[in-house]
């Protein structure tokens, strides 16, 4: 399983970014109070107990780092909605999406058509 670490200083936000021109990252945003988010963290886990070990997962709860939520907005040039998967390859935005289309299917068909 490949480990998820949380962003939550802007060194964090800058490490992510930066490890993705060797690796791609993906960065999941969500609520610790928001319903749908609390789904779409499930269905994320999900993705992350089979995901492939070269992958660098990491997450923002937007409650706890709402600065670095923002600045992860305007470095990815993704407008920030929550809940939110965001991969990044090379330091730039290549795929996102939101809400209830975070699933294990479209995580492993992000990572298969942007990140191979």
């Amino acid at each position: 399983m490949t480990t998820m670490q949380a962003i939550q200083t802007l060194e964090d936000l800058n490490a992510a970014l930066e490890a993705s021109t060797s690796a791609p990252v993906l960065i999941f945003k969500h609520s610790n109070t928001c319903p749908v988010s609390a789904r779409a963290w499930q269905r994320f886990q999900e993705f992350a107990a089979q995901a492939p070990t070269h992958l660098v997962l990491r997450t923002i709860t937007v409650q706890e780092a709402r600065a670095v939520s923002n600045e992860c907005a305007a470095r990815t040039g993704v407008h920030h909605e929550s809940p939110q998967a965001i991969l990044v390859v090379n330091g730039k935005a290549v795929w996102d999406d939101s809400h209830g289309r975070i699933t294990a299917e479209t995580l492993s068909e992000a990572l298969r058509h942007h990140a191979s």
